[in-house]
C-alpha cells in the first residue's frame, strides 16, 4: 500500500493554489465525463425501453464508462493527497480512452451513428482532463525520473 507521506518539498507543491487548482479543474472534467455518461446510459435504457434495438457493445459501454467515471476520479483524489502510481494512472487514462472510445466508434457497424456522436461528447472532458495532467503545474507536483 502506498503511503501519502511525502518530503517538504514536495508536500508544497501538492498544496499550491496552482496545483491544488489544477486538480480540482481534473476532478471538475471527470465529474463532466461521469454525468454525460451516465446521461448515455440513460439514453440506452430509454431507446431500449422504447422498442428500438440496442446490442450488446451499447449496453456494455454505457454501463462500464460511469463506473470508470467513478474510479478516475477516486484516483484523481489520491493523486491530490501525493499518490504518484494513481496520478500516472489518470495520466495514462485520460490519454487512452479519447483515443480508444473514438477509435472503436469509427468502426463500421460497430454502433449507430446515434451512439457513436453520444460517445464522443462524453469523452471531449476527458481530453480537458488529459490536457491538465500534462500541464506545468501537475509536472512540477510529479517531476519525472523517481
Amino acid at each position: 500500500m502506498e503511503t501519502n507521506t511525502h518530503p517538504t518539498a514536495e508536500a508544497a507543491l501538492l498544496d499550491s493554489p496552482r496545483t491544488r487548482g489544477a486538480f480540482d479543474t481534473a476532478q471538475s472534467g471527470i465529474k463532466v465525463f461521469g454525468a454525460l455518461s451516465a446521461a448515455a446510459l440513460l439514453a440506452v435504457i430509454a431507446v431500449s425501453v422504447g422498442g428500438h434495438m440496442v446490442n450488446t457493445f451499447m449496453w456494455v459501454r454505457a454501463v462500464l464508462l460511469p463506473v470508470v467515471a467513478v474510479l478516475m476520479y477516486r484516483m484523481t483524489g489520491s493523486a491530490s493527497r501525493g499518490s504518484r502510481r494513481a496520478f500516472e494512472r489518470v495520466r495514462a487514462l485520460a490519454v487512452i480512452m479519447p483515443i480508444a472510445i473514438i477509435g472503436v466508434d469509427l468502426i463500421p457497424g460497430v454502433c449507430p451513428p446515434w451512439y457513436a456522436v453520444m460517445q464522443v461528447v462524453c469523452v471531449l472532458p476527458v481530453i480537458g482532463v488529459a490536457r491538465t495532467t500534462r500541464g506545468s503545474a501537475l509536472r512540477a507536483a510529479f517531476p519525472e525520473g523517481r
